[in-house]
């Protein structure tokens, strides 16, 4: 006879299994996310600042000015001209409507007399590391998901989950100066959406048993996963909150997603995610691109183009080498001024990192991309990646196998 269980229990409550207690273990998984990364690092720098809206994106010569009373003047996003985007931006800016990948100038015109300040990434990287670090120092086990995020595995730390998640900002904050968001939950999934629920400097702690009263009623988007295309096509559907698309059969959703897209926006819903902490992250691919202050024409700009050609392949060698990988595939990316975007890639006989191979691989793709249009973006990419280690010890192999 297969026992009765009674789930999910109350909240003072444990599971019964035939009438007894019985105790039921769980992950117990935070998404951390830095609050508004850049910008409130650039506060560090410029603690004037604080409490005024700031946008991050500009160019150098938007670098702030010190001056003889020892106060700085700062570049307002009126006085941009570009096609640039926003990178990040402070609440106070947020609440004004501007937002991360944005056009600058169309920025301008919801915020004109915002602080543009340019983008520091070496510092980022820096403040990245130290408050990587310091979460490290208190829970060892990290998937690192960018710059200003990652996911904690909490599952085995004695420690309830509210003292635990202010002992970790704390810890942050002393390395660092800045705040963070975080979410605590059974999954990634979950975890993800609740670290952003209580921005800026909260902490959101969520059970699978919560997930129709705090999850449901948010919109379908809120998911990772679920980008602008998918959302307009569940809003087609009649689906714009998270409950709404749980009560959705799954028949439905695979006849209008197919299987793999349905099954998932099914279980999703629903609050399901095994998917486990990986603590080592291997990157699929590197790349570098730029974006031109005017479109440039491939022969009237040959000289322009070439150099910045030329540049964003020696800025992906020195990523490969820096990150100690090597790559078999390299492509080309361009957007022209229509915005219409082509790429071409071709596979090297031997993996390389040599900034000479990729440009000369890279001018091969250009070969075969039609080049009558001005050009706005022009990027290279390298992909399938491999440790450069496991070629160096593969070469030694062989060399070793050579007959004396």
């Amino acid at each position: 006879m297969m026992p009765h269980i009674v789930w999910p229990p109350d909240l003072d409550d444990q599971p019964v299994v035939n009438g007894n207690p019985v105790h039921v273990t769980g992950r117990r998984i935070a998404h951390l996310d830095m609050d508004a990364f850049f910008a409130s690092v650039e506060l560090l720098h410029y603690p004037e600042l604080r409490g005024q809206p700031v946008v991050v994106g500009g160019r150098n010569v938007h670098q702030p000015v010190r001056q003889s009373d020892g106060t700085h003047r700062f570049a307002r996003l009126r006085d941009y001209v570009g096609r640039g985007v926003v990178t990040t931006s402070t609440y106070e800016a947020r609440a004004l409507g501007v937002f991360s990948a944005m056009g600058l100038m169309k920025s301008a015109q919801l915020a004109p007399e915002a602080i543009l300040l340019p983008a520091n990434f070496d510092a980022y990287r820096d403040y990245s590391r130290k408050f990587k670090a310091a979460v490290a120092s208190v829970a060892p086990c990290i998937e690192d998901r960018g710059i200003d995020e990652i996911y904690i595995d909490l599952t085995d730390i004695p420690e309830d989950s509210l003292p635990l998640a202010q002992r970790i900002k704390r810890a942050v904050h002393e390395a660092t100066g800045l705040t963070c968001s975080i979410g605590i939950t059974p999954n990634k999934l979950l975890a993800k959406i609740c670290s952003d629920l209580d921005k800026p400097n909260g902490i959101t702690i969520l059970g699978s048993d919560e997930v129709p009263t705090r999850i449901w009623p948010l919109a379908a988007r809120k998911i990772n996963g679920i980008g602008p295309k998918a959302n307009e096509r569940l809003a087609r559907m009649g689906i714009a909150t998270i409950g709404e698309l749980a009560a959705t059969p799954v028949e439905h959703l695979i006849r209008h997603f197919g299987r793999t897209m349905g099954t998932w926006l099914h279980q999703v819903a629903h609050g399901e995610d095994d998917r486990p902490i990986s603590t080592r992250r291997e990157p699929k691919s590197i790349s570098r691109e730029s974006t031109f202050q005017r479109d440039l024409h491939p022969r009237q700009d040959r000289d322009e183009l070439s150099e910045a050609f030329t540049g964003i392949c020696l800025r992906v060698a020195d990523d490969l080498a820096r990150k100690g990988y090597v790559a078999r595939t390299i492509g080309v990316k361009l957007r022209y001024a229509d915005f219409q975007a082509v790429t071409r890639d071709i596979t090297l006989p031997t993996p390389t990192a040599d900034g000479r191979e990729i440009r000369k691989a890279a001018g091969e793709c250009l070969k075969r991309v039609p080049l009558q249009q001005r050009i706005r973006l022009l990027g290279v990419r390298a992909s399938t990646l491999l440790p450069a280690s496991a070629i160096v010890a593969q070469a030694a192999t062989r060399q070793a196998e050579l007959p004396l």
